[in-house]
């Protein structure tokens, strides 16, 4: 047995490192599976990063509504909204989402 394995040493050896890395390459620290894994969550963040980017630039543009020159119409609108309020002889109507 002894002379088996001193004649088949350099095959064994190398089925074992060849084993070794192949295994490494799919499934190490920086393996393929680990690469899909990261390049997912890459694209989730990006897409996270796009909608805060926008809410951000809309959020600015509110503001810059409110500031400086004030924009009339978009008080009233921001009026109407939050306190409910209109004008006399105006009927209003509140229509909630019913998401059936």
């Amino acid at each position: 047995m002894l002379n088996k394995l001193k004649k088949n040493y350099f095959l064994l050896i190398s089925t074992f490192l060849i084993l070794y890395f192949f295994f490494n390459l799919l499934d190490g620290e920086r393996g393929l599976f680990s690469y899909f894994k990261k390049k997912e969550i890459l694209v989730n963040l990006q897409n996270v990063e796009a909608d805060l980017s926008n809410k951000i630039k809309n959020l600015e543009f509110k503001n810059s509504l409110l500031s400086g020159n004030l924009d009339l119409d978009y008080v009233e609108i921001l009026i109407r909204e939050k306190f409910l309020f209109g004008k006399e002889g105006e009927t209003l109507y509140i229509i909630e989402k019913n998401d059936n």
